[in-house]
């Protein structure tokens, strides 16, 4: 793993009323790899989350995306530098077909112009007609193109968790960010997810795997990184970590556990 550092976070914490949610948390992710974030319940892993995509700015540190701060950036500007998260339930445009669910992955709001609308239609509906493509083949790889013109809220638990990676896939970000993909799916499903990973890296992505389930993390990802208390305490290789004491007694236990 020789990617040079994309995501850079440097002592972040965050506090909400008395309670330390984050304490002085660091981590560097590269580029290109697939990066898993653990710890018990309470160790602050949603919360880091939050502070990268600027849906809560820390008290203090810096979050640095490729060079640039993200610190005191809205999520919707974060989100166009080319960093996309998932909740830990699936969300959807619910009144949406399947279809302009991730069509609005790949949209480009330059293409809205009135004027490239009346004096350049023809070139508009080739490049449409070609996205349309781009999608459905997307949508076929996810196995939901038998289901394109459904609405979203129609799907069940499991179509709407791989309409979340179709979108992803759609808006090709630099990186992703998913909370507890595995959460509630059953072991095809899971399959399916961890080979949607690994799509999105060699497509170009680095991703980041929020995740209790660890067989899923041991297989699926590069390395990991293990919080707790709010601060990381250990990062590198899954099998390295068993003989971390410290990961041992905060989160993975020995083996009889």
């Amino acid at each position: 793993m020789t990617g040079a550092a994309l995501l850079e976070i440097r002592d972040i914490s965050k506090s909400f009323g008395g309670v330390v949610a984050v304490n002085r948390c660091s981590m560097t992710v590269r580029e290109g790899t697939v990066v898993g974030l653990i710890g018990p319940n309470g160790a602050g892993k949603s919360s880091v989350i939050d502070l990268v995509t600027g849906f809560e700015h820390p008290d203090s540190g810096s979050v640095r995306f490729d060079g640039t701060e993200l610190v005191g950036r809205r999520p919707d500007v974060i989100s166009r530098m080319g960093i996309i998260r998932t909740f830990q339930s699936p969300r959807e445009w619910r009144d949406l077909t399947v279809i302009d669910n991730v069509r609005i992955g790949r949209s480009n709001l330059a293409r809205e112009s009135l004027f490239r609308s009346l004096v350049f239609a023809r070139g508009l509906r080739r490049e449409e007609a070609k996205e349309t493509g781009e999608i459905r083949a997307i949508l076929k790889d996810y196995r939901l193109d038998d289901v394109r013109n459904s609405r979203a809220v129609n799907l069940s638990g499991g179509q709407k968790r791989l309409l979340e990676f179709a979108r992803i896939a759609a808006a090709r970000p630099r990186l992703t960010i998913l909370d507890e993909p595995m959460g509630g799916v059953n072991p095809v499903l899971g399959e399916r997810i961890g080979e949607a990973i690994r799509d999105l890296k060699r497509a170009g992505s680095t991703v980041i795997v929020v995740e209790h389930n660890l067989p899923f993390i041991e297989k699926t990802c590069d390395e990991v990184v293990v919080m707790d208390l709010g601060s990381v305490i250990a990062q590198g290789a899954f099998g390295d970590l068993r003989d971390n004491s410290r990961v041992v007694d905060a989160y993975l236990g020995n083996d009889d556990e």
